[in-house]
């Protein structure tokens, strides 16, 4: 297994590294946040993450790795606290330990959360096939990440498409831009990373609200009605009954920058 072991006490990072390859793992240990995503790559395959990190707060690591990678995330901190437990699997984390541990159960943890991932991929792979949908690429309109690229040309726009620009922060319709708060673009722009896709409630909260579901329900029901008003497409979000939201398919598209 590749981990990337993300740990500013280099003491402590240097004794864990130790004792994972003593058990067959491949590890990288960083100190800082910026570290841990220049150095994330697709052949990584577990992140061990510490949330006192020096220049960035480890659960907006957690939330930008989940933007672009469905890594095995497991969380390893001092931070003991439901809120911050909560938080911290609402934004991605497959698990979290809090410290002090036993290594064995860090171990065990990782294995469990490799393990669920393998199964994960297998069950898409084979959904996939039974579908006939294996070696298929799909028209992508929507681009994730800050180096990803456009993979077909341009598809021309219906005047009711809303086009998202994340880098400007800007929202157009129709040639017409249009004025969302801080709080509805990020709303926005979190649903258009996987348009059709549905986003837990608890999850948005976390994200855009950096906050608990407790108390917040209705803060959100009022931000996606404000968001369907001002763009006049009242179909742009879908809401799924018990679960969240999603952004409806072909409503919209969304470059990233």
């Amino acid at each position: 297994m590749r981990v990337l072991l993300v740990e500013d006490d280099a003491r402590l990072g240097a004794a864990l590294s130790d004792v994972l390859r003593v058990h067959g793992m491949e590890v990288e240990h960083v100190t800082t946040a910026r570290a841990a995503l220049a150095r994330l790559t697709p052949q990584t395959e577990a992140v061990v993450l510490d949330l006192g990190l020096p220049d960035r707060d480890g659960f907006e690591v957690c939330s930008r790795i989940r933007r672009t990678h469905d890594v095995p995330i497991l969380m390893a901190t001092a931070r003991s606290d439901l809120t911050a437990r909560v938080h911290g699997l609402n934004l991605g984390a497959d698990d979290y330990l809090v410290k002090p541990y036993d290594v064995r159960e860090l171990l065990a943890r990782l294995h469990a959360v490799s393990r669920r991932s393998r199964r994960e991929l297998v069950g898409a792979n084979v959904g996939a096939a039974a579908a006939g949908e294996v070696g298929e690429e799909p028209e992508l309109k929507t681009f994730v990440g800050t180096d990803a690229a456009p993979v077909t040309e341009p598809v021309p726009l219906s005047p009711d498409e809303v086009v998202i620009d994340v880098g400007s922060r800007t929202v157009v319709k129709g040639g017409k831009s249009i004025a969302l708060t801080r709080k509805e673009f990020d709303l926005l722009a979190l649903l258009a990373r996987h348009p059709g896709v549905v986003f837990r409630r608890e999850q948005i909260i976390s994200e855009v609200w950096q906050s608990t579901w407790d108390g917040c329900g209705r803060t959100l029901e009022v931000h996606v009605a404000a968001v369907r008003s001002k763009t006049g497409s009242p179909r742009l979000i879908e809401t799924v009954r018990g679960v969240g939201y999603r952004l409806a398919i072909g409503a919209a598209s969304s470059t990233w920058s």
